[in-house]
């Protein structure tokens, strides 16, 4: 079984389908309905799995429509302990450049109405959040990156907004005074149902654009994001996209020394006799 896998768009399987074995997994039937289909890639004397939660060619299910828990339910299945996420989220800090690559710290959500937990009905679920990411992995990420361009930001936080709609100027001033930089809407729930289910998760970000009003850009029909992308900034944003992969798997296969507490976030619950070993068990499954 596979021990690691990466959450990305579909032009990211494709860069690492290039010169790699892989074949596709059929979609896992779970209570929450069927994941979409999963690639199998070998690497070296390892399996890696991908899946694309925004649909198997371009972009054809938005981030409010994603089905996170049939998805992270699948990777359990399939015996998934490693998520290497990747996001493309807007900068609300101008100190940040289009297309940097980043690990975030720490994340605000602001989503509305979506399903954020395994746990519906039951008195279980009250679990810390820090480090809301895995700390493992998100030092392997820095570590991969620095490797390539010297530097990594590590401090960032993420507000994840409800979508599909970009935010407006007002928003994002509340954001920053909040102490969000960065501004996206894939990471919740994916974040924590990963914890729940005592999974390794760490999002790895390639910044696309400024939020709204953080720079002066005119309002272009027709374009990506209406012209807060620039011509320059689109080709940073390209190289991010091509670099992300081979990062993402760097960081998932590194074999370092570092421990940590990942599988045990339910370990409460398992002391006093509420859960099981059998996390399938754990869950009040939908009717």
């Amino acid at each position: 079984m596979s021990k690691a896998a990466i959450i990305g768009g579909s032009q990211g399987y494709r860069l690492l389908a290039e010169n790699r074995q892989s074949e596709t997994i059929s979609p896992v039937e779970t209570p929450f309905g069927a994941s979409p289909p999963i690639h199998k890639l070998r690497v070296g004397d390892e399996e890696v799995l991908f899946l694309s939660r925004h649909g198997e060619s371009g972009y054809s299910v938005s981030a409010p429509f994603v089905n996170y828990r049939a998805n992270i339910w699948a990777l359990k299945e399939l015996g998934v302990q490693r998520i290497v996420a990747w996001s493309g989220p807007g900068a609300i800090d101008p100190g940040i450049p289009i297309g940097d690559i980043l690990v975030p710290g720490d994340i605000i959500d602001e989503t509305r109405g979506r399903a954020t937990t395994y746990f519906e009905g039951l008195g279980i679920g009250f679990i810390r959040q820090n480090p809301v990411f895995c700390p493992c992995l998100s030092e392997s990420l820095r570590a991969a990156i620095v490797s390539r361009y010297g530097h990594c930001r590590t401090d960032d936080v993420y507000v994840c907004t409800q979508g599909p709609r970009l935010e407006t100027r007002a928003e994002i001033r509340k954001f920053a005074a909040y102490g969000a930089t960065l501004v996206g809407m894939t990471l919740v729930p994916e974040a924590f149902l990963a914890k729940e289910l005592e999974m390794c998760y760490c999002p790895v970000c390639y910044v696309t654009n400024y939020a709204e009003g953080v720079v002066d850009r005119a309002y272009r029909p027709g374009e990506l994001f209406e012209g807060l992308l620039s011509p320059d900034e689109r080709s940073a944003v390209d190289a991010a996209v091509t670099a992300l992969p081979d990062i993402a798997l760097e960081a998932l296969l590194a074999q370092g020394k570092c421990k940590c507490l990942c599988d045990q976030s339910m370990e409460r619950y398992r002391r006093r006799g509420d859960v099981g070993e059998d996390w399938r068990g754990w869950i009040l499954q939908p009717s």
